[in-house]
């Protein structure tokens, strides 16, 4: 997979002096990908360069968490808080996307507005490594490796495995271990907006957290 992408996943002219990025193109595969709306093809495609950034305003429209959900929230404040840790609905938000320095890839930043006290920033950095071609790095050498598909009007990330990286050394975490499988969907809604998601299910308790919100084109 690294080896397509190394391959496929290069930067592209487009328009002129426009740079295209084809590697989530790559992942998701061309037949998919052509049959995905302009508005998400145009968002995952943007080259993201040097000091480019990609932001998203938004509302967050509904936030949910079971008892075990939120305390696994509040324990991965550790990590730098991945999670969503208040269920405040209609609040703002903002998703800004550029470039990881270290990898090449995408580091993304999520601020989500509280109805009291400071907003919750979360960062992340997607790299594009691994078996299944993309990876999300969450904090403290924590991570989960990403299977890219199609779905209607979009995209949805889906966790394969979550690991440890220790120096040199990684640890793939049996999924007894793991929080349970993470879907992140990113659905096209029209007129320049998206609908963005996220939700943690564990195989024995069942959904633990989810969180949506509207978002349009910056």
């Amino acid at each position: 997979m690294q080896a397509q992408l190394q391959e496929v996943g290069k930067v592209e002219p487009l328009r002129g002096a426009e740079a295209y990025d084809t590697r989530f193109r790559a992942l998701v595969g061309e037949d998919a990908w052509r049959d995905l709306p302009l508005a998400v093809q145009k968002r995952f495609s943007k080259r993201l360069a040097e000091a480019k950034v990609a932001i998203y305003p938004g509302i967050i429209d509904e936030v949910r968490f079971s008892r075990a959900g939120w305390l696994l929230a509040q324990l991965c404040r550790v990590i730098g808080a991945p999670l969503p840790l208040h269920p405040d609905k209609g609040v703002p938000a903002t998703v800004s996307v550029s470039e990881d320095g270290a990898s090449g890839g995408q580091c993304w930043t999520r601020i989500y507005g509280r109805k009291r006290g400071f907003p919750q920033v979360i960062h992340s950095a997607k790299r594009f490594a691994g078996r299944s071609g993309l990876e999300e790095y969450l904090g403290r050498g924590i991570g989960m490796a990403l299977k890219v598909v199609a779905i209607e009007a979009g995209l949805e990330f889906r966790s394969d495995h979550y690991f440890l990286d220790i120096g040199p050394v990684r640890l793939r975490l049996p999924h007894w271990i793991g929080p349970g499988r993470t879907v992140v969907r990113h659905r096209d809604l029209g007129e320049g907006s998206f609908e963005f998601s996220l939700q943690l299910v564990h195989p024995l308790l069942g959904e633990m957290v989810y969180q949506s919100g509207v978002f349009r084109d910056g």
